[in-house]
């Protein structure tokens, strides 16, 4: 699978970039982070629904769209695994990722997305979401390949 992590903003190096990095290099699964961040000012007001538009454009070519809100399904790490499973079976050869910046995102752009995910209904600096999706994303690779990492 062929795995497209768009995010708003550039990482610093640092702890979190540290974390995202080491579990993006255990997982077999091809996984690109593409960092958007906005061209032009912006007004505040239009802001969020212009970071949604460019992080979805960025996943445009994905067969399946995964966005993260704190707002969406709440998913164990097992259920996680098995809708990526069910989407692979399905054909899916590549799965977008949207994570929105500070802003959150536009809800009414969500409609492209065929899940929207929820990691608990606290507000996590969207830096550290891309270093949880990571190793959900592992977590998932190796519960789907009976490999002792993930423990019930």
């Amino acid at each position: 699978m062929r795995i497209h992590l768009a995010a708003i903003g550039k990482a610093r190096p640092g702890a979190l970039q540290d974390v995202y990095h080491d579990f993006a290099r255990r997982l077999p699964w091809k996984l690109e982070l593409k960092e958007i961040e906005l061209k032009k000012a912006v007004a505040a007001t239009r802001k969020k629904a212009e970071e949604t538009r460019l992080l979805l454009e960025a996943c445009a070519a994905a067969e399946r769209m995964m966005a993260l809100d704190e707002q969406g399904e709440l998913l164990s790490s097992e259920e996680f695994a098995r809708l990526l499973s069910r989407w692979q079976s399905a054909g899916a050869g590549t799965l977008g990722i949207i994570i929105g910046g500070a802003d959150g995102l536009d809800h009414s752009q969500l409609s492209r997305a065929d899940c929207v995910l929820s990691f608990g209904r606290a507000t996590w600096p969207h830096m550290l979401v891309r270093a949880m999706m990571a190793e959900q994303l592992y977590r998932a690779y190796t519960l789907l390949n009976n490999h002792p990492y993930h423990r019930s």
